[in-house]
């Protein structure tokens, strides 16, 4: 059987009408870039932001359509709110409604010409209490590492975790929790997170090949992201933690818009070359008004491992000076060992594999820290951002 093609995908979703039976979601322009991967089809349908909601049944008709075409193991959409599209799905005329009033402390429009949008496609994720995002400036700094051992931290710690690996182009939590496969569905179309160590985890790197190469425009990875978080079956947590790619783009953006973050952990190193493109990630984060719940240092010294000498190989302290500065939580210090490495090669994570270990108890003590940040905190509803 021959592989599925973008133009038969956009042929079968062209006998979808859209919401107002004046043409079908292809020729209105709904439709976001078709991505096929490994079988699997994934795309946007893009709406007014007031009318997500009603048009739910529009996305489930889509998606259903496409995965009963032959060839088509699976199906990936999603609504995307663009009050750009011009020719995305004409509006009825409704009376205006007053616009849900904002968490206490939030009630100004974001800095930057940034406005609120409608609240009602904000929602979080049901069952789960808090969403942390791991984010880095730049990469090399060990955040994919230190965002593992963090949720298992807080597992070892009595929560109740799951670990979303949200850096779509180069996902390595499957390496680093030793994870297989490929996830089941249950009803309701829900995916099964996969698990490992008693922590449940969902990434792109279980949906396509290790080897495929991601090249993906901003509307597919909203729609990524936003399926992986929304239609997993994650259960009851107390903390999901979203490993982030590095840098400041549109996972970053999504997750800002889309998602009730209850805060942001800023992983650098010491060396200022790393902070400097950390600070990029803090105030990125002010902008959007999502709590900053500390920052970690990592690789923060060398121990050697024949004499256990110690050694700043990229300085020291430089993170706890910029979170001072700034007036953020100081998370703590990770350092530099051979046996983290080697750990996380062989997804074996110092905390589950080691817990007795100075590291292990390390990356505990920074959970403890960051968990006693959210404590008591309402969770923020998340700001539409609106670029004009």
């Amino acid at each position: 059987m021959s592989d599925v093609t973008k133009e038969q995908v956009l042929e079968v979703l062209g006998t979808i009408r859209g919401p107002d039976l004046e043409g079908d979601i292809v020729s209105l322009g709904m439709v976001s870039d078709v991505f096929i991967s490994d079988a699997k089809v994934y795309f946007s349908i893009t709406v007014p932001s007031s009318r997500a909601s009603e048009l739910e049944p529009l996305r489930m008709a889509a998606e259903k359509v496409v995965t009963a075409m032959p060839g088509v193991k699976g199906a990936l959409v999603t609504l995307t709110a663009d009050h750009k599209a011009g020719g995305a799905a004409p509006q009825k005329p409704q009376p205006q409604k007053p616009q849900p009033t904002a968490h206490a402390g939030h009630s100004h429009p974001p800095a930057g010409g940034q406005q609120r949008g409608p609240q009602s496609v904000k929602t979080g994720v049901p069952g789960v209490g808090a969403i942390i995002a791991v984010a880095s400036g730049k990469g090399g700094v060990g955040k994919s590492t230190t965002a593992v051992n963090l949720a298992l931290g807080f597992q070892a710690n009595g929560l109740k975790v799951g670990l979303l690996d949200a850096d779509i182009y180069g996902p390595s939590v499957p390496r680093l929790l030793k994870i297989s496969g490929r996830p089941q569905q249950v009803e309701n179309r829900y995916i099964k997170p996969m698990e490992n160590y008693g922590l449940k985890a969902m990434s792109m790197g279980f949906l396509v090949d290790e080897e495929t190469a991601m090249i993906w425009r901003g509307p597919m990875i909203q729609s990524a992201l936003l399926q992986m978080l929304r239609e997993v079956a994650w259960g009851d947590l107390d903390v999901l933690v979203v490993d982030m790619p590095p840098g400041t783009g549109d996972v970053q953006l999504t997750m800002a818009q889309q998602v009730p973050l209850a805060g942001a952990v800023i992983v650098s190193t010491p060396q200022d070359l790393a902070l400097a493109d950390a600070r990029k990630g803090i105030a990125m984060f002010k902008k959007v008004e999502v709590p900053l719940l500390g920052i970690i240092e990592n690789m923060s010294y060398f121990i050697a491992p024949d004499t256990g000498k110690r050694y700043d190989i990229f300085g020291h302290g430089g993170a706890k000076a910029e979170a001072e500065r700034i007036g953020v939580p100081f998370l703590g210090e990770v350092p530099l060992t051979i046996d983290i490495r080697e750990r996380s090669d062989a997804g074996t994570p110092v905390v589950v594999s080691d817990p007795e270990s100075t590291v292990a108890g390390i990356y505990r003590d920074i959970a403890a820290r960051a968990w006693s940040e959210i404590r008591g905190k309402p969770v923020r509803q998340a700001p539409a951002i609106v670029f004009e």
